[in-house]
């Protein structure tokens, strides 16, 4: 038997949420991914299948103000971001979706600012 790394765990963590978590057409997912060095999020419609707006510390505009700032700040950011671009689309509800990650540190940051920016979830 191989001993699970913490990708594995993080991975069949996100899974077993995914069992009961979708988004829907009035409700989309607000889904965020971190790797050591950016953070995404997405708001996806799981009935379509398609993502509806996106955000991350790789786009052009958002690599230029985060680029001298810390990841929490970068994380804050992306949900600022994210919030106002579903805003623009008529996107106000949202269902928080973690990714398998805590619910601290970049995560929280990130949903915190995407409230504040108006987004409900």
């Amino acid at each position: 038997m191989s001993k699970m790394t913490p990708r594995d765990a993080r991975i069949r963590r996100h899974h077993r949420v995914r069992l009961t978590l979708s988004g829907t057409t009035e409700q989309p997912r607000l889904c965020v991914f971190r790797s050591l060095n950016h953070i995404y999020a997405q708001v996806i419609d799981d009935s379509e299948g398609r993502t509806l707006v996106s955000a991350s510390t790789v786009v052009e505009d958002l690599k230029e103000k985060a680029a001298d700032k810390k990841k929490i700040e970068q994380a804050q950011l992306v949900g600022a971001k994210v919030a106002k671009e579903a805003l623009d689309k008529g996107i106000k509800q949202v269902v928080f979706d973690r990714g398998g990650y805590r619910y601290h540190g970049r995560v929280k940051a990130l949903a915190e600012a995407a409230r504040k920016a108006g987004l409900k979830f």
